[in-house]
């Protein structure tokens, strides 16, 4: 599949800045296109808008038919009329991360060459934090006329990307909602996303990170890396419950001999593989790459003497950190850790440990105490902040 061409028809609100920004490692980027999606109106007083942060493999179509796969929206159970996040109420923003493959400038779009032509970035896209993901999500809040967001939520990574806001720009934060997440990735989250793009390079199709050259791209070596994430994201239960040891018989003509060691396989590995090739066809393996490096550098406190609390000193946002009881990727410690040090300089801060056994994913799936737990902050923080 022509990742390229299929980008180019996608349906999407964007935005082209000229100038561009500088990110944290130097290189100043322009110029910078953010892709978005909104639901809802704005208010007279633009004081209803909510900002949502999407994960790793996520994009702004949270609440909408997705274009490419023709599912629904990632947080649709949650987003719309009369839901926890009420669309009749607020309104809704979600943006394609910079470095993303959905519209925002990333290692995709196509950057001038010096003998005039152009070709896309690939693996010369700079390096980026999730602080230039906020960088770029705060150009189209600005040119959107909003100065102040009413709630920033997100999970997983989108919960990094609530916590970078709230310590980089608390006076346009009234609420966050950082849900599964921490306040730094961890070196065993490190390690993982280093197996997963060490997969991507051994394919044969990577040819350096310039596939889109030879027509190819890497979708073996794409697809391990998104079989290996996604098994983080569930726990031993949830494998369990859903798969157990049950064996499905391998289909007609995949070239195993009958009563051979590969002639049939276990259901959770048709699973598997069922993710990683449908993975292949809606994300660029370059973005991949820059996006899990992004997720690897962010530690809110690094640059206070590894003192989580002085990020968020003075802060006056209201704060609710939701984790769930079998995250072993984002564990409820990490959350804990967050929440006194929120509670270390006097912040208002509310934590939620879910029961579940869904494991990192059930932020994304059906599960109503988050359901209820969202409803709950959002309307209270809203009659707070008196929104209509």
């Amino acid at each position: 599949m022509d990742q390229t061409v299929s980008a180019s028809c996608l349906s999407h609100q964007h935005v082209a800045f000229a100038g561009g920004l500088t990110l944290e490692c130097g290189f100043h980027l322009a110029p910078v296109e953010v892709a978005y999606r909104t639901y809802g109106t704005l208010s007279p007083r633009h004081d209803n808008a909510i900002l949502i942060c999407h994960a790793l493999t996520g994009d702004q179509y949270v609440a909408e038919t997705h274009p490419l796969t023709g599912k629904p929206g990632w947080w649709s159970r949650l987003v719309g009329p009369g839901l926890p996040i009420d669309t009749d109420r607020f309104f809704v923003i979600c943006i394609n991360v910079l470095g993303g493959c959905m519209g925002s400038t990333g290692p995709r779009s196509l950057r001038e060459c010096p003998d005039g032509g152009r070709e896309p970035w690939g693996t010369d896209f700079p390096p980026i934090t999730i602080r230039d993901m906020v960088q770029a999500q705060k150009l189209l809040i600005d040119h959107l006329g909003i100065t102040k967001l009413f709630a920033v939520l997100g999970g997983s990574m989108g919960g990094m990307q609530v916590l970078q806001w709230a310590a980089t720009f608390p006076e346009m934060v009234f609420a966050a909602i950082p849900i599964a997440t921490s306040p730094f990735h961890s070196a065993q989250n490190i390690a993982f996303n280093e197996v997963s793009r060490q997969a991507i390079f051994a394919d044969p199709q990577w040819h350096g990170g310039r596939y889109w050259e030879h027509d190819a791209i890497p979708a073996r070596g794409l697809a391990v890396a998104r079989m290996m994430a996604h098994i983080t994201y569930l726990s031993e239960e949830a494998l369990n419950r859903k798969f157990g040891r049950r064996v499905r018989k391998a289909p007609q003509g995949n070239g195993a001999n009958p009563g051979s060691l590969f002639g049939e396989m276990f259901e959770v590995e048709s699973y598997l593989r069922h993710q990683g090739s449908t993975f292949v066809r809606r994300f660029d393996a370059n973005s991949y790459l820059t996006i899990t490096r992004a997720m690897d550098y962010f530690d809110l406190g690094a640059d206070y003497e590894g003192d989580l609390s002085r990020p968020f000193r003075g802060t006056r946002t209201r704060f609710c950190i939701i984790s769930f009881s079998s995250d072993w990727l984002f564990p409820t410690s990490q959350a804990r850790l967050l929440a006194r040090a929120l509670n270390r300089v006097a912040a208002n801060v509310s934590f939620v440990e879910i029961e579940s056994d869904k494991g990192h994913d059930a932020f994304l799936l059906d599960e109503p105490d988050l359901d209820r737990t969202i409803r709950g902050f959002v309307a209270g923080a809203a009659e707070h902040a008196r929104i209509a």
